[in-house]
This record gives structure tokens, C-alpha cells and sequence, in this order.
């Protein structure tokens, strides 16, 4: 414990799940924390002070130093409201977590205009917005910690094509400001967490899970994980440890975090390569039609192979 005393840091979507075991933990070690949660329900809707409140009211009544905001990444403005919130409690502000999200799943051919912009309004413009106020002051102070909340679904999912996309933009974005802000001594890393939360695990998702092995189109092995997720206390860890001073140097990582594992996804590299060197570099359809199958696309089968509908 200690490891991260004199620290301010901000935490989004600290109200519940792995944003409050968030807060707690780097309260725990020494910093002290802006709670951000307005207090919406899993699609995003409505408000709860209440939420923030009591992660607050936890944290104080154990030693630890927080206040609530009740704000929306989703608005600039307000972005930067929070930002300056903890600039004004605390003098500055250290450490960046964006974990506020929310979900509403449609496969795409029922997915409503609404439904993919709520979505990546809160994950990736929400992302957006806090890591643009908060880049400014830590580009100022020479120093600070952004760690961004993606997903596994950013390699493609069933039925969240909009969390999806958004979680690879965050991806991306990641990438972005680790490059832009790493000569400020700023850092961005991404995690991609697996536990149980109101976002991954209800009688909702749960549901959708067995409906989704039904259909053959995820394996009894992955729906049994699903089913067993572990709680979200075991994600901080890996959040607490990139915010130190000893994580200086940890850039533009992208890290899978569950119970008992952490793992790096690497860096998209060139995978195969086919070139061509007669007709000035120039590819033909009929030319690919025959040199793909046993070149690019050697051993490698339709991840959703097309099948005869029922009767």
C-alpha cells in the first residue's frame, strides 16, 4: 500500500463493477480520487447520485480522500468540469481512468441509429473528450497516467457491432496519445478486462449466451467461461500498477486482465505478403481468384461459414 501517495486521480464509471473496485484500490494506495458516475442504468439511462456517493462515502470512512462528480463523459464541457474538479481539490491531476461504458445490443440488421451512437458516444467520444482535458494539464505538468477500458470485443463480436467498433477505437485512440504525449512523460495503455459485472453478466446476457451456443455460434468451452466469470476485483491490480511511478516506461500496451492472468495482445504486424512484379505491380482479379487460396488465405477458414436456413 502506498504506492501511489501525493497522487490525484479520476476514475469514470466509479460507481459500480470494476470502476468502484477501481476507485477503492487506488484509494488504498494513497491517492486521492474524483468518483465519476452519473448514475445510469446499463443502457445509459437515467441518474443516481447515490452511486458515487457511497463509493465516496467507502473511501472516506476508511482513511482514504474522494469526492463525487456526477457529470457525462459524453459532454465536452463536462469532461472538462471533471478535470477541473480534481485540478481544484487536489492541484493537479495524475492519473486518468476511463471505465464508464454501457451496452445496448441489437445484431446489426436490428440496430437502431440510437443504439450505435449512445453507444459510441459514451465509450469512444467519452474517452475522447477526458483524455483531450486531461492530456492538456499533464502535457503542462510533464507527468500522468491514462488507462483507457477496451474489450476483448474489439476483435468482433455477435450482436454489440456498435461496443465493438468503439472498443477498437479506444484501441486506436491509445495508440494515438501515447505516441503524441510519451515525450511529456505522459503514458496510455488500454485494458481489456473479463469479469462479472451488470454489463456482462445478467439474465439478459446470459440468455443471449446460451441462445448464441444454440446457434453455433460460440463453443460450449467459451460459454462455459462466460457463465463463470470471476468478479471485477481482480482488474485493478493491473490499473493501480500502471499508474505508479514504476510504470513509467510501460507505452501503448494493450492488456488482457482476469482472475489469475494477465496477458499483451501484440502489435498488429505484417502477417503474409503476396506481391506481384510483372505488369508494373499491377493485380488482377483473375490473378487473385487463383493465387489467394494457397497464398494469403492458406489454412485459413470463414470465421462464420454460410449454412442452409431452417425449415
Amino acid at each position: 500500500m502506498g504506492n501511489l501517495t501525493g497522487k490525484s486521480a479520476v476514475v469514470t464509471g466509479a460507481g459500480r463493477g470494476i470502476g468502484r473496485e477501481t476507485a477503492l484500490l487506488l484509494a488504498r494506495e494513497g491517492a486521492s480520487v474524483v468518483v465519476v458516475d452519473p448514475g445510469g442504468d446499463r443502457k445509459g439511462t437515467g441518474n443516481d447520485k447515490v452511486v458515487a456517493e457511497a463509493v465516496v462515502k467507502e473511501i472516506v470512512d476508511a482513511g482514504g480522500k474522494a469526492v463525487a462528480n456526477f457529470n457525462s463523459v459524453t459532454d465536452f464541457e463536462q469532461a472538462d468540469n471533471i478535470i477541473d474538479q480534481c485540478v481544484s481539490e487536489y492541484g493537479k491531476v495524475d492519473i486518468l481512468v476511463n471505465v464508464a461504458g454501457m451496452l445496448r445490443e441489437r445484431m446489426v440488421w436490428n440496430m437502431a441509429e440510437e443504439d450505435w451512437d449512445a453507444v459510441i458516444s459514451v465509450h469512444l467520444k467519452g474517452h475522447f473528450n477526458m483524455c483531450h482535458h486531461a492530456a492538456k494539464r499533464m502535457r503542462e505538468q510533464r507527468h500522468g497516467r491514462i488507462i483507457n477500458f477496451a474489450s476483448d470485443a474489439w476483435k468482433g463480436t455477435v450482436g454489440q457491432c456498435n461496443y465493438a467498433a468503439a472498443k477498437g477505437g479506444i484501441i486506436s485512440l491509445t495508440h494515438s496519445l501515447a505516441r503524441e504525449l510519451g515525450r511529456f512523460g505522459v503514458t496510455a495503455n488500454a485494458i481489456c478486462p473479463l469479469a462479472a459485472t451488470r454489463m456482462t453478466l445478467n439474465d439478459k446476457v446470459v440468455e443471449g449466451m446460451k441462445q448464441r451456443y444454440e446457434n453455433g455460434l460460440i463453443t460450449k468451452e467459451f460459454l462455459d467461461k462466460m457463465l463463470d466469470m470471476p468478479g471485477p476485483e481482480f482488474i485493478p491490480p493491473i490499473v493501480a500498477y500502471l499508474a505508479t511511478n514504476e510504470a513509467k516506461d510501460v507505452n501503448s500496451q494493450v492488456f488482457h486482465a482476469e482472475q489469475g492472468m494477465i496477458h499483451t495482445y501484440q502489435e498488429p504486424v505484417v502477417y503474409r505478403a503476396l506481391t506481384q512484379t510483372e505488369n508494373d505491380g499491377l493485380f488482377t482479379v483473375d490473378g487473385l481468384i487463383k493465387a489467394m487460396p494457397s497464398t494469403l488465405m492458406a489454412g485459413i477458414s470463414n470465421i462464420a461459414p454460410e449454412k442452409e436456413p431452417k425449415d
